[in-house]
């Protein structure tokens, strides 16, 4: 139905927004790699709810625990069970929309795909799935980092103000995660104003990883921007991804576009980095970059124009506690889930050679 994703590292998610927890079952994860609830623990606390007016209210600690697939500090290689309870449900505050679809979410399409819905919060299509998300993208993170492997993530741009200087150490000193001072301080302006609205604001998040190994990824369905794009955009409010040049390669010319190679230092190099790090659906070996644009939060208190379940039409004002931004939460899921796709496509890669699987079995 969906929740599953991976081909050898492989993730299984759970649970909605309002029931009794959500959570994650990750199979496929090498034994022997250190790994406890604190490691999981530092990377959902980067989504956690209510850490600052940016986000929604929804003050939740959302503490982790282990059920299965860790003994003594180490993965045992069994899979790997991840749980966070929800502790701060208020389901009232959704009951009214029981009655009628909100525009923007997936009130409409759910009960048209299943004939009813969870209206409360949104159930599986709540941004609180993505708590699983985070949890499994940690296990991915950790394993990446073991492999000289860095993934970093960051909000670009909130509605028109865009990063002008990447400043990274600036990235976790501000709450929006932007890795420039002048511009987090533009956007705090700007959200500022839209909250006093009742509005919501869009933005883009930006992943950059270096230190992968060239050849990751397959040549046809299986390539590996075409992985990463299906796991972005499967994150929900996510309208679009870019790789390297994105869509601006559209107005370019080949002679503009292609990244020509070069030798240095007996290895092969590129003078530019229009492809984002990949060529023929595989890692090139340079800097891979990618940005997922986010559409702005749908539940606003603005009065909007909808339909009930009778067919009427109606203006409705969403009550609940809600984010006035999607982005800043968002990053560390973008990160996570790069993770994810990189992590089993290095899995996938192992078997690519004759001459590795020699090397592996005749040591």
């Amino acid at each position: 139905m969906g929740s599953i994703y991976g081909t050898l590292f492989r993730i299984s998610t759970w649970g909605e927004s309002h029931g009794a927890g959500v959570g994650v079952v990750i199979d496929g994860c090498p034994a022997g790699l250190p790994l406890c609830e604190e490691d999981i623990q530092k990377y959902l606390d980067l989504r956690r709810p209510g850490q600052s007016v940016y986000s929604t209210p929804r003050n939740e600690a959302d503490k982790c625990a282990i059920l299965s697939g860790v003994f003594e500090g180490r993965t045992t290689g069994t899979p790997i069970s991840i749980e966070v309870r929800n502790t701060s449900q208020r389901s009232a505050d959704y009951s009214e929309i029981a009655s009628y679809y909100r525009p923007g979410h997936a009130d409409y399409t759910f009960d048209e795909k299943y004939g009813f819905r969870d209206y409360r919060g949104g159930g599986r299509s709540s941004g609180r799935e993505t708590i699983a998300r985070v949890a499994a993208g940690a296990v991915a993170l950790i394993i990446l980092e073991r492999l000289g492997i860095d993934v970093c993530a960051y909000t670009k741009s909130i509605g028109d103000i865009t990063v002008q200087n990447f400043d990274r150490d600036e990235i976790f000193r501000n709450t929006l995660y932007m890795p420039d001072k002048k511009a987090a301080a533009q956007a705090r302006e700007y959200l500022d104003d839209l909250m006093k609205q009742g509005n919501s604001a869009g933005g883009v998040v930006e992943c950059r990883v270096s230190g992968l190994p060239a050849g990751l990824g397959e040549t046809v369905f299986d390539k590996l921007d075409a992985e990463l794009a299906k796991a972005v955009m499967s994150i929900g409010a996510v309208k679009a991804v870019e790789l390297g040049s994105g869509t601006s390669a559209s107005h370019s010319t080949g002679k503009e576009n292609n990244d020509e190679f070069f030798m240095e230092n007996g290895q092969v190099n590129k003078s530019t980095n229009n492809s984002g790090g990949v060529l023929g659906g595989m890692s090139d070996g340079s800097e891979l970059i990618l940005r997922a644009s986010f559409k702005p939060t749908p539940s606003i208190s603005a009065l909007q124009h909808t339909v009930n379940k009778s067919g009427e039409d109606i203006d409705v004002s969403i009550k609940g506690r809600h984010d006035p931004i999607i982005v800043p939460r968002a990053v560390i899921v973008v990160r996570s889930m790069m993770a994810i796709v990189l992590v089993d496509m290095m899995l996938r890669n192992m078997t690519a050679r004759m001459d590795r699987i020699e090397d592996f079995y005749r040591r």
